[in-house]
């Protein structure tokens, strides 16, 4: 396909790209999208956007859990993917390219925390006050529990945790995702896992849970 979709895919003003148009299928065919892409075309980046944000969006969520950067880190992934798509080879790739470069993202972020936690050592005054006593456990309460313990973990262990037992990925899809082997996703979840299950074991809220779900026999 040559040419782009027509001037009604999308309307612009003067500051730019203010919505998306319904589409044809064939502007709609990711080796259309993927040469777009590759040829800078706005058309394109908008519809990667709308045709992959929310799964984007999922991914990051898993990583990081209720964040109030997401919508920052959704941004900043899709900033980062329209920079990096001329290494896309083949248009059939592009979700799992993409899922790649949010994973990326979502480690930045992850790495640029820890630096700040560790700055803050020098300033107990910019320490946050103890939390107050919980009440009683809550499936959200031992979902934000569950990532205290993750944001705790080395980055490639808290994703690679996140991606397997929180998103469900298979192991080749989250291997594929975090750009290494089947061999090495592996040794990251086994290491995530006992460090998640020896700091859950040790929590009031999470114990009981992991006693009856699949860490049962662990």
């Amino acid at each position: 396909m040559s040419g782009g979709p027509s001037k009604d895919y999308v309307q612009t003003t003067t500051v730019g790209v203010v919505r998306s148009l319904p589409v044809s299928k064939a502007e709609q065919d990711e080796a259309a999208l993927l040469d777009g892409l590759q040829s800078n075309e706005t058309w394109a980046k908008v519809a990667l956007f709308d045709q992959y944000a929310q799964h984007v969006e999922r991914i990051l969520g898993r990583v990081l859990g209720r964040d109030a950067e997401i919508s920052d880190v959704l941004h900043d992934t899709f900033v980062q993917a329209y920079a990096s798509v001329d290494g896309i080879r083949e248009a059939r790739a592009i979700k799992g390219w993409l899922s790649t470069v949010a994973v990326y993202t979502a480690r930045g972020l992850i790495r640029r925390r820890k630096i700040r936690r560790w700055l803050r050592f020098w300033d107990p005054g910019e320490l946050p006050e103890e939390a107050a006593p919980v009440a009683e456990p809550t499936t959200r309460e031992a979902l934000q529990r569950s990532y205290a313990i993750l944001e705790r973990m080395p980055a490639d262990e808290r994703i690679a945790f996140s991606l397997r037992f929180i998103d469900g990925m298979e192991l080749t899809e989250a291997a594929s995702a975090c750009s290494c082997s089947l061999a090495t996703i592996k040794r990251r979840l086994a290491k995530a896992e006992n460090r998640f299950l020896e700091a859950a074991r040790g929590d009031s809220v999470l114990s009981g849970r992991i006693e009856g779900g699949r860490w049962a026999n662990r």
